[in-house]
């Protein structure tokens, strides 16, 4: 699976600005949790991309300032592991731990 990282506050207003041509996922993660890390293993291995979206990582822990910016540009509450669906410049989905799935993704970027 190929992964964008967020390292740059620049790159979640561009991701956001995308977003109102093609939908973008947003998975955030915690390199420093197990939960986050089966989380992480388990979508790469559910998610087959159907709509072939833009997919970025951003890892809580270093770059906990493009995180927080995630939180407040699409208003949703920080988790983590957390998986965000930016379509039309705002979040249109939001999960967390367990209920994190590829398949279920797969399904709702085939509704939008």
């Amino acid at each position: 699976m190929k992964w964008i990282n967020i390292t740059e506050g620049d790159q979640v207003k561009e991701l956001i600005a995308q977003s109102n041509e093609k939908a973008v996922i947003i998975f955030k993660h915690s390199p420093r949790c197990h939960i986050s890390k089966f989380a992480l293993r388990n979508f790469e291995a559910s998610f087959t991309n159907p709509t072939d979206v833009a997919c970025y990582l951003v890892d809580v822990v270093n770059n906990r300032l493009e995180s927080m910016e995630v939180k407040e540009a699409l208003q949703v509450q920080h988790e983590s592991p957390q998986l965000l669906i930016v379509s039309g410049g705002k979040a249109v989905y939001n999960t967390s731990h367990e209920s994190i799935d590829g398949a279920d993704t797969d399904k709702l970027l085939l509704r939008l």
